[in-house]
């Protein structure tokens, strides 16, 4: 029996090499613009690096997010 596959190291021929070489390229890119636009959302949502005030205007918003929710649930 002959090896028709050319001596490759994968085993694969030229042309299933070159198939699974667009698949792997095109999955990477895909999986890439979507940890991309998952950072960008992220982001938003909250910020992982301070701003000018650092951390403690986070603190604030908790608190006022404290005092909004006590006070929905006094009112119910």
């Amino acid at each position: 029996m002959s090896d028709s596959r050319g001596g490759s190291l994968s085993g694969l021929t030229d042309s299933e090499a070159r198939e699974f070489h667009g698949i792997f390229v095109t999955s990477f890119i895909v999986f890439t613009l979507v940890a991309i636009v998952a950072h960008f959302l992220a982001w938003q949502w909250r910020p992982w690096l301070p701003s000018v005030n650092g951390y403690a205007m986070l603190f604030e918003d908790i608190k006022n997010v404290a005092a909004a929710y006590t006070a929905v649930a006094i009112s119910a």
